[in-house]
């Protein structure tokens, strides 16, 4: 049984994922971590789901916009794989390649937690689509930043009242939509915990910016938190 991968591992770069629901800080950590990982001199890319390239970007804009119940379940679910597919094409598969690193803010397992558990079309229709779209690839680490869902969604609401941000349909649904997909996350780090990492995102920003470095550099040994 081979150990964690290093940065070295056959010149192909790594894809980390930040997860979580609203309001839990993964951009303000995502940018936090690429510097990291560029002060250990690698080469990283930032990317974002829904969106990460021009095609996918346009997609976003159906899914974050507008009213809470434009789209059902499986249409919100095929739209995400439509952005992702794209996405996956233009902009990660090509950065690995490279030999860059990739850190994007959500991936597919936050259509499983908001589309499967959150509004409720459950774990084999989304799992069927990841094969379809992306075969066996998987990210080389998932962060999950966990904080219980009222707490995410005050902090959420708080940023788009002080910011007049227009793309606020999830954050726009009920709470019980919200404490489903807590519970989703927590579900995935639970089944999947040699790639996934939970991470308190309850302290300060600086004290989560320590637990995401701890983790990663636990994940692959050459990097010194």
């Amino acid at each position: 049984m081979s150990g964690p991968p290093t940065s070295a591992d056959t010149g192909r770069g790594r894809f980390i994922t930040l997860e979580g629901g609203e309001g839990t800080g993964k951009s303000t950590q995502q940018g936090r971590l690429a510097a990291w990982l560029r002060d250990q001199g690698l080469t990283v890319v930032e990317t974002r789901e829904p969106g990460g390239s021009p095609g996918a970007e346009q997609i976003r804009d159906l899914l974050v916009t507008g009213e809470a119940g434009r789209w059902d379940a499986m249409t919100e679910t095929l739209l995400h794989f439509a952005a992702r597919r794209d996405h996956f094409v233009r902009t990660i598969q090509p950065a690995l390649a490279a030999g860059t690193w990739v850190v994007s803010d959500r991936f597919a397992d936050s259509t499983l937690a908001y589309q499967g558990f959150g509004h409720g079309l459950g774990r084999a229709p989304v799992e069927a689509l990841y094969r379809l779209v992306l075969d066996d690839f998987t990210p080389d680490l998932t962060l999950i930043l966990d904080l219980p869902a009222q707490a995410g969604l005050d902090r959420a609401r708080q940023r788009i009242g002080d910011s007049g941000a227009a793309e606020d349909r999830y954050e726009s649904m009920d709470e019980s939509f919200h404490e489903r997909l807590y519970e989703g996350f927590r579900d995935i780090a639970r089944r999947e915990p040699g790639r996934c990492r939970l991470i308190d995102a309850s302290g300060s920003e600086d004290a989560v910016a320590a637990a995401i470095r701890n983790a990663v550099a636990d994940r692959f040994q050459d990097l010194s938190p």
